[in-house]
This record gives structure tokens, sequence and C-alpha cells, in this order.
């Protein structure tokens, strides 16, 4: 054993690398899912065995059951020609859909399955045996077995009837198949013959109302003497429009002669009559003017040379008063034949309005009667109509019930059927693998859920938000650097752990680090031996300290005994010399616990710990200070403010985050500078993603092969 070292201490500037801590939520991968899959891979698949397993012992112990099936073709146009409905109009069915469903009803009502029960002797049947004294109940039960399902876009359903026994439930099937192919046709004949019935007795009520209409119509012609009432009312028809056009155009002809007889009336004293246009379109009343002219020319002539006695002139005087006198009397028939016209068309429209009012009154007498003829022939119509149509259906009907027709047929009997379809074993498993897939990844995601435990690093980033210092892998308790057979990984954590440390300290010397945990049983002392033991193999003067003084065990993880230590310094039995001793490891230096005191907290609180820890003494670089669990004793919490920081370190997958919450908020009541979690016992083999995610740790298997060629 050596005493204390003197002199100045060593540096860690010459190790480089980033710091630990990592900031900001990380990205969930699907390996983050996987690897909680893989973590619970026991009992997930457990459950999935269990699940698996039970559905085929289920299906081993169900009574395998048959399933025959026949085939049945239902057509509809029958049935609306026996419906009363068809019997009355003969309208299709527009929406075939409630005829099928009633059918599909028959099928599985009891009726049918009463007759079918009765004529397969069910009771007889082993497996319906146990209901032989109670009829409603094998009922009950036969129905329960039957099944009818339509084929899409067709008229065909498929019957099928459920048994323990395959030749009973093809025998069933059929034997149901044919009865409801009976049973539709009695009721198809028994619905013709009701129908035939009615229709016999609403003939004969219709035949009377027809002979009734017709009789009423044929008094009538005779008592109104409209024998031909119909072509009475066309002459009179005809006529009054002849009349009607006749008088329009009488009155057209008399407002033109009306207006020409005013022109004449009009004429004032001395007015000429030649002034109105009929007499100057009158081409002998124009003669006659120019004749008068002419003469009156050639008198005038004759003036220039004889005399008013001359007989030329008095000639011509006679033939001009002549030709006047002429020209006058012409003008008068004009007028005269003008006032004449007028008093004709005059007469005619008179007489032809009044006859064609006589001819109204004639045509309404006409339409009075043909109302009443109207209403009798219609009704002699209307009931002779639905005569012929009753008859005509009844004619139809009676060539059905000759044909004996049924629209229900059996298509395809039932085979009997060579294989159970229950129970399937296919498909059982089936249903039981992805149940059981479901129930174990529920259960995986429940346990997950319900974990409060710290695994990873995402844990400590995102859910403590704390500082991440580094991670140790799963080793066997009490390995350190210097044990044999050490896995690469291990040593790697410690290397990242001493650099993250040193640039999280800086360059001064006496670096002092508490290594705490919130509870026992988490690793702090074997980290806090192979931080130190890390450190000393990187060059630097390293003292690691025992500081629990109520459960020492460095001594055991560095197998060393334990006379002298940390509790005979603070009491005054030794000095530091005495309780400092030199490893096997160069550059480390160990103060262990010493015998256990009667009050451990009061002797780590008091001036000669400070002491201890004053990084002004300056004799080693590094202090490393191995302290009690926070939540068990204050011990960490005293000695946290007078170190440099703290490491704290967390058992993975051991340790629940509200115990760490808690330890750490009791170990920050001083204030002290926390440089991170060290998460402890990290199983690689079960987080593989995780580690590698974080150091790339998948890549140092290359660089160890490399250092081992």
């Amino acid at each position: 054993m050596q005493g204390i070292p003197q002199g100045p201490p060593n540096r860690l500037a010459h190790i480089t690398g980033p710091p630990a801590t990592r900031s900001g939520p990380a990205e969930n991968h699907l390996l983050d899912y996987l690897a909680a899959v893989f973590r619970h891979r026991y009992l997930a698949t457990a459950v999935f065995a269990m699940a698996v397993l039970g559905a085929g012992v289920r299906a081993y112990m169900t009574t395998p059951l048959y399933r025959a099936q026949a085939r049945v073709m239902i057509e509809i146009e029958d049935d609306e020609t026996t419906a009363l409905a068809g019997v009355l109009n003969g309208e299709n069915i527009r929406d075939p859909e409630p005829f099928y469903q009633t059918q599909f009803r028959i099928l599985t009502g009891r009726e049918l399955a009463r007759r079918t029960v009765a004529r397969l002797d069910l009771a007889r049947q082993p497996e319906f045996a146990a209901l032989a004294n109670d009829e409603s109940a094998l009922v009950n039960a036969f129905i329960a077995r039957v099944s009818a399902d339509p084929i899409k876009s067709s008229r065909l359903v498929d019957v099928g009837f459920v048994s323990a026994s395959a030749q009973l439930a093809a025998q069933a099937v059929n034997q149901l198949a044919r009865d409801y192919v009976e049973r539709n046709a009695e009721a198809r004949r028994a619905n013709l013959t009701s129908s035939i019935t009615w229709l016999d007795q609403e003939l004969e009520r219709q035949r009377g109302r027809v002979e009734t209409s017709e009789r009423a119509m044929a008094t009538y012609r005779e008592q109104q003497n409209a024998l031909s009432l119909q072509d009475s009312q066309n002459i009179v028809v005809a006529r009054l429009n002849a009349l009607n056009d006749a008088v329009t155009k009488a009155r057209t002809v008399l407002a033109q002669k009306e207006s020409l007889y005013d022109q004449v009336k009009g004429l004032s004293a001395g007015e000429a009559a030649d002034t109105i246009p009929a007499i100057q379109q009158n081409n002998f009343i124009q003669s006659l003017k120019s004749h008068v002219a002419d003469l009156e020319r050639e008198r005038a002539n004759l003036a220039e040379r004889y005399g008013e006695r001359h007989p030329e002139i008095i000639k011509s005087n006679a033939s001009i008063r002549d030709s006047r006198r002429q020209l006058d009397a012409e003008v008068g028939k004009a007028l005269e034949a003008i006032h004449n016209d007028y008093q004709t068309a005059l007469a005619e429209e008179r007489s032809l309005e009044r006859s064609l009012e006589d001819q109204k009154g004639a045509a309404m007498t006409l339409s009075r009667k043909n109302v009443s003829y109207t209403v009798l022939e219609r009704e002699a119509q209307s009931n002779r109509q639905v005569y012929e149509s009753l008859l005509q259906r009844q004619k139809e009907l009676q060539v059905l019930a000759s044909s004996r027709g049924n629209n229900v047929r059996l298509v395809d009997e039932a085979e009997v059927p060579r294989a159970p379809f229950l129970p399937n074993m296919k498909r059982s498993l089936l249903m039981a693998t992805l149940a059981g897939l479901a129930l174990a990844m529920a259960l995986v995601g429940g346990l997950t859920y319900l974990d409060d435990t710290v695994k990873t690093p995402e844990d400590v980033a995102q859910k403590l938000q704390v500082p991440f210092l580094g991670m140790v892998p799963k080793v066997p308790g009490g390995t350190t650097l210097l044990s044999g057979d050490v896995p690469h990984t291990f040593g790697e954590a410690f290397r990242s752990l001493r650099t993250a440390l040193a640039f999280s300290n800086g360059a001064t010397s006496g670096r002092v680090i508490v290594v705490t945990s919130s509870q026992p049983l988490e690793g702090k002392t074997t980290t806090a031996t192979n931080l130190a033991i890390a450190l000393a193999l990187g060059g630097e003067k390293v003292l690691l300290v025992d500081a629990d003084l109520r459960r020492p065990n460095l001594h055991k993880t560095l197998g060393i005994d334990n006379p002298i230590g940390l509790s005979h310094l603070l009491t005054g039995q030794a000095s530091p010399r005495d309780a400092v001793r030199m490893t096997s490891t160069p550059s480390l230096w160990v103060m262990t616990a010493g015998q256990v005191p009667p009050n451990p907290s009061e002797l780590l609180a008091s001036d000669r710990m400070k002491k201890l820890l004053d990084p002004a003494h300056g004799w080693f670089d590094w202090v490393i200070v191995d302290t009690p669990p926070v939540l068990a004793v204050t011990d960490a919490v005293i000695l946290a403010p007078l170190a440099a920081g703290v490491a704290f370190v967390i058992r993975s997958e051991m340790t629940p985050r509200r115990h760490v919450r808690r330890a750490l908020e009791t170990l920050m009541t001083g204030q002290p500078k926390l440089h991170g979690i060290v998460l402890n016992g990290v199983d690689l083999e079960r987080n593989k993603y995780y580690y590698s995610r974080y150091y790339g740790y998948e890549h140092t298997q290359y660089y160890k092969a490399s250092a081992a060629s």
C-alpha cells in the first residue's frame, strides 16, 4: 500500500468526443414496438399458444354437424294470376320482394315444419328423442336447423338442414322441400277453386247489371223517339254550324250595303250623285256622261259659227237634253238599286238570325236528351266490359285449374354430405391464430403501457426530462473492467462514460463525482468502481471513496479487506494516509468505508468530510464517491452539494419512473450539479435497437475483430 500521491494532477484534455446528454424527443420507430414484443415474448407466446390450443380442443370436442342443401325454384307469375287482386284487374306485381319474403317465412315456418316432422317421424331419431313428448319443442328444434338462402339475381332458393347425421340431414331437407312444393300446389288449387267460385257468383250478378242497363237504354230511346240519336245530333250540329256561317256572311254583306246606303242618304241638296263610288264605278252611267260631254263640246263648236236659232244649234240642244234626261234616269235607277240591295240584305240577315236561334233551341233540346242517353249508354258499356273481363278471367282460371301447374318446383335434391361443416378445423385454427395474435399484442401493449420502469435512453430524455450520461450493458454482479473475459461493450460503455464526465466537468483538478441511485440493487457501487478504473486506465489519478457507511460493498467489489476506512478518518481514528490505499491498478487509490459507525449521517456532514472532498487539495484528478441510495437515507443528499457533480444510476427495466422522480427531487434540494443519468444493466440482446441507435454498438464488433487480428 502506498501513500497519498504528491505533485500536480494530470489533465484529460487529450480525451475528445461529444457529450452524452441528449435533448428533445426521439423519433418512434417500428422496432420500438417489436422490442416490446420481444421483451414479453414468452408471455405473448404462452397466450397465443393457449388461444390456439383452446380452439383446437374445443373444435375436437365439438360434435360434428352435417349440412344438406336442396335447391327450389319459386316463380311469381302464377301467383299473381290466382291472387284475388289479379282476378280483378290483372296488374303485374311491381315489387316481388314481399312475395319472396313471404315464401321464405313459409319455408321456415311452423306449419310446414310440423308436416315434415310428422312425415319423418322425427321423434324416433336419436338427436330428437329427448323431445319426443313435446311436439312444440320438437317443431322448434327442427325449425332451428332449417335455413333458406336466396341466390342473388335469380329465383332459386337454397334450403338447408343441419344434423349430426349426414343421412338425416339429406332426408330432412328433401322431405321439407317436397312438402313445401306440395303445400304450395294445394294452396294454389285452393286459391283457384275459391277464385272460380267467386267469379261464378260475380258473373251472375254482373250479367243482371248488364241486362238492366241495356233495357233502360232501350226504354229511353223508345220514350224519347231517339232511335238514331247520335245521327240526329250530327245533323243538328252540322246545320247549326252552317247557319252560323251564313249569319256571319249575311252580317258582312249587310254592313257593306248599309255603308253604301248611308253615303246615298248623306247627299246634300245640289250635290252630284256621281261622287258616290258605286255611281262612279257604273260603266253605263260613265258612258252616258262621256256622251253628254261630247255633245256639249260639239254644240260649243257650232255656237262659234251659228246663232242660237240655227237649226243645228237647236238640234244639238235637243240631243243634249235627251242625253241628260237619260243620265239622270240611270243615276236614279242606280240609287234605287243601292236602297233595294240594302233592304234585301237586311231582310236576309234577320231571316238567318231567326233560323239560327231556332236551330240553337233544337240543338239544346237534343243535347238534353243526349246527356241522359249517354249516362245510360256508358253504364251499360261499363257493365258489359266488367262482365267480359270477368268472363275472360274465369276461362283463364279454369284452364289453369285443369293444367295442375305449380309455380314452385324442386330443382336439385340434397345429397348426403360427405364431410361435416362443423367443426371446421382449418377455420377454427385460423380464427384462433388471429385471436391469439390479437390477445398477445393487446397483452404486450397493456404491459408496456403499465410498465413504469426506465428502460431506454428515450425514457430518460422524454419522460424524466433530465440529461442522459450513458448506459452500461448487463453483466454478472461484481464484474469490473479488471475481471477476466469482460465483454467489449462493457469496457466501451465506461470509456464513453469517462469521456462524457470529462467534458461535463471541464479541466478542473480534484473533480469530485458523487455516484448514487434511487434504491438499492441498481448497481451504483459497480458503476462507481468501474468508472474509477476507467479513469485510472486513462492515466488519471483517481480516488474511489466508499461513502456508504451503512452497508459498504466497495471492498467486496474490489476483492480487498476493510480494516481502516472513511469512518475511521471522520472520527479521527486514522489519518488520510492510513485510510487511503493504492490498488493493483495503476493511478487508482481507494478509501473503503471502514467500520460501520452508529451515526453515519452526522459523520458525512462533518467538516472533516468537507475538507476531504475539497478540490483545492489537488491530490487526485478525480474523486469518485459511492453513496447510499437517495430514497433509503439522506447521505447522498448531504454529499451531493460538496461534489462537482452527481452521476445518478438507474437500473434498466427495474426502477420505476416515479421512484426516480422522487429521488431526484430529494437529491436536488441541495442544488447540486446533475451530470446526468447512467442507465445500468441494459440487456443488449433484448434492446439491441436502442443500444445501436444511440452509440452504434453494432460496429464495435468490427473494431474488436480488427484489433484481435
